[in-house]
């Protein structure tokens, strides 16, 4: 079946999409465990880049498993294609000129090298929230911690399915350590130079 996609040329650019909106296009990855802040940060990051006139869309778990993953478990198998289909999603998004903030657990390593593969290594930024397990479950907004301690809930990051941190990420950040407003300066001042307009 593969042989028969012949992607279209089509003629406006990345370049050009990028041009129009007066600045570049890239991926801001948020990974952690559930409850670490992820979706917060996001959220602000997002607002403050909107405020500065900056193209943006933010993907997380609520806007992803609700439609378009909404057949995907939380096996390791359907993990990774989960991530998957939101890294090409985000990929697009990318070439129709966006800044895309993506909030989601993504516990496998091998899954977000993949992420940056499917973008671009100079189109992916990630971010890791790195906040002590102690916190996220002290704040388990939503319950799962709880569900998942019970047995109810089963491959739940952090209690019975792993979590491979990053090694490297390009910003690492500890909610215990850095209010949500400090954070979101730390990611603006790393990006700063990213979101130059192409020439």
């Amino acid at each position: 079946m593969q042989k028969n996609v012949i992607p279209h040329t089509f003629t406006i650019t990345q370049e050009e999409r990028s041009k129009l909106k007066n600045h570049a296009c890239f991926l801001l990855w948020f990974t952690g465990l559930s409850g670490s802040g992820k979706s917060t940060i996001a959220n602000a990051v997002e607002k403050a880049l909107f405020n500065k006139k900056i193209h943006t869309y933010t993907l997380d778990g609520d806007n992803v498993r609700k439609g378009l993953n909404n057949n995907l478990s939380f096996t390791p198998e359907d993990r990774t294609e989960n991530i998957r289909r939101i890294a090409e999603v985000a990929n697009l998004m990318i070439d129709a000129g966006l800044v895309v903030l993506a909030a989601f657990v993504s516990p496998y390593q091998k899954d977000r090298e993949n992420i940056k593969q499917i973008v671009g290594t100079d189109n992916y930024v990630e971010i890791f929230i790195n906040t002590p397990i102690e916190e996220c479950e002290k704040r388990d907004v939503k319950g799962l911690y709880a569900k998942a301690r019970s047995g109810e809930i089963k491959n739940f990051t952090g209690i019975n399915a792993p979590y491979e941190a990053p090694v490297n990420p390009d910003i690492e950040i500890d909610t215990t350590q850095v209010s949500v407003e400090e954070a979101v300066s730390i990611i603006l001042n790393k990006i700063k130079n990213k979101l130059n307009p192409i020439n």
